[in-house]
């Protein structure tokens, strides 16, 4: 007679496949007589003025009346401020005629911004005392409109 061909842990496993099936079944048959469980009352949660969770519903006499124009998502509103002056003055500084570039140095706070001639909006030559506005450009800020300074426009 030759020896059986399950080894112990098939056979450990075999019993544990069947143990399964058999709570599984289990299982199935008490949800059955359960009837699903909870009621919906039942499983339903509420939150409560301090942010508890809490199984009792909330009183309706305690409720407040919000009004929707006083609800702020985000920055909150600001009253009208001064008109915020972009025009800023500055002393065209190490301009080169051939490659139609220079640096316009900013009076107020001795920044040094990039200009280009194509931005002038009047025939300017270097050591002048200019106005010009900025705007953002690949490598820094760089000067946009750029016209004679005639004493009249942003206050240092």
């Amino acid at each position: 007679m030759g020896r059986s061909q399950e080894s112990f842990n098939k056979r450990e496993n075999e019993k544990k496949r069947i143990k399964k099936q058999q709570d599984k079944l289990q299982k199935k048959e008490e949800r059955k007589a359960n009837k699903g469980g909870k009621s919906l009352d039942d499983m339903i949660a509420y939150v409560d003025e301090f942010g508890n969770i809490t199984d009792t519903p909330p009183d309706p006499s305690k409720k407040e009346k919000i009004n929707v124009e006083d609800i702020q998502i985000g920055v909150a509103k600001q009253d009208d401020l001064a008109p915020i002056v972009t025009e800023r003055i500055g002393v065209l500084t190490n301009f080169n005629k051939s490659k139609g570039f220079g640096f316009i140095r900013d009076i107020n706070n001795n920044d040094s911004i990039f200009v280009h001639i194509n931005n002038f909006l009047d025939d300017i030559q270097e050591g002048d005392k200019v106005t010009f506005e900025t705007e953002r450009g690949l490598k820094g800020l760089n000067a946009v409109g750029v016209k004679l300074y005639k004493g009249e426009g942003p206050t240092v």
